[in-house]
């Protein structure tokens, strides 16, 4: 069970102002350049993604020593015996791409550590993973029933009848709500099971299988950031009245939900610590669901997008820059 309503999170103030940081420290300076070429003078990051997260951190950490750049691993062509890339030009990945044929080239070509690599990716996808390895950790999740297809429809109808309806239906790898559905009834469960089967009777599907979970009417959701296991951060994500009015209750930023800087109390901060090193996984959202009397972790992502630096506890940028040091370094 998770602090009730008595604990609930805080909006942040929205007048902080990501200026009045502290610049990047002496310690952190030293360190830094303590790692790099002389002539160089700066860190060369590669980063897969020009989104964002890309935009909204290029100048805080050009100004804390970090230099990135875009480095597309999907949809192009690239040439495996004449690389596009300099290896000798970067000095560590950000995350490792999302589309992991893709990531495995660019890791090969590029030569470099991640702050998030290829397993950290792979773990935080698989829904499945985490909510077994959370449970047996003592971690608070939502009940959850895991399916691998080919499965008979009595073994379905009998999944189903372990809930209070409805249900989420969810595929196991997908992102950004990607997918999840909620069923009502029965019929409606096996007829989204029926549409996952199709799709997995494709034999280029690498993940055939998906999660049935209990559904947490009017619950909270919070995107909260772990970096080398502390708290830096969290938003609430939350849907305008007129898309709740239309029946929409995913509450994915990329789906049209707000995120707010909310300030978390001390205990929720500690769980979502504990989910980050119990994947031993350096850079995580956490997902976090908050209902009258639970809190519970629903899901992570280990590709987070970075919001603005106003819904971050102040130094975000400046222990961000030293994480990316300590990839460098390592």
């Amino acid at each position: 069970m998770g602090p009730g309503p008595a604990t609930r999170a805080g909006e942040l103030s929205s007048h902080r102002d990501p200026a009045a940081e502290a610049p990047w420290d002496a310690a952190i300076s030293s360190q830094l350049f303590a790692l790099r070429i002389p002539t160089r003078g700066m860190i060369d990051l590669a980063v897969a993604n020009d989104q964002e997260t890309f935009r909204r951190m290029r100048e805080p950490l050009a100004e804390r020593g970090v230099r990135i750049h875009h480095v597309p691993a999907s949809e192009r062509v690239i040439d495996l015996t004449a690389s596009p890339w300099d290896p000798d030009k970067y000095d560590a990945g950000f995350v490792f791409p999302g589309r992991l044929m893709e990531g495995g080239v660019a890791d090969a070509l590029l030569e470099v550590p991640w702050l998030n690599g290829r397993d950290a990716v792979v773990t935080s996808r698989n829904k499945a993973e985490v909510i077994a390895r959370l449970e047996r950790a003592g971690l608070p999740v939502p009940r959850s029933v895991y399916v691998s297809n080919d499965v008979g429809e009595a073994e379905l109808v009998d999944v189903f009848e372990r809930f209070e309806p409805p249900v989420v239906v969810k595929p196991n790898s997908t992102t950004r709500g990607v997918g999840v559905a909620k069923a009502h009834d029965l019929d409606s469960f096996l007829g989204i099971c029926d549409y996952l089967s199709l799709v997995h009777d494709y034999r280029a599907t690498g993940d055939r299988s998906f999660l049935v979970q209990e559904y947490l009417p009017g619950a909270t959701d919070y995107r909260v950031m772990v970096l080398e296991g502390e708290y830096v951060g969290a938003v609430e994500r939350r849907l305008p009245e007129a898309a709740t009015e239309r029946g929409q209750w995913k509450h994915n930023v990329h789906r049209g939900a707000e995120a707010t800087g909310v300030e978390l109390p001390a205990a929720w901060r500690e769980v979502a610590e504990s989910v980050a090193r119990e994947l031993e996984i350096p850079f995580l959202g956490v997902d976090l669901l908050e209902t009258a009397d639970r809190l519970v972790v629903n899901e992570t992502n280990a590709r987070p997008t970075i919001d603005a630096a106003t819904k971050y506890e102040a130094g975000f940028y400046d222990r961000l820059a030293e994480a990316i040091c300590s990839t460098v370094q390592a």
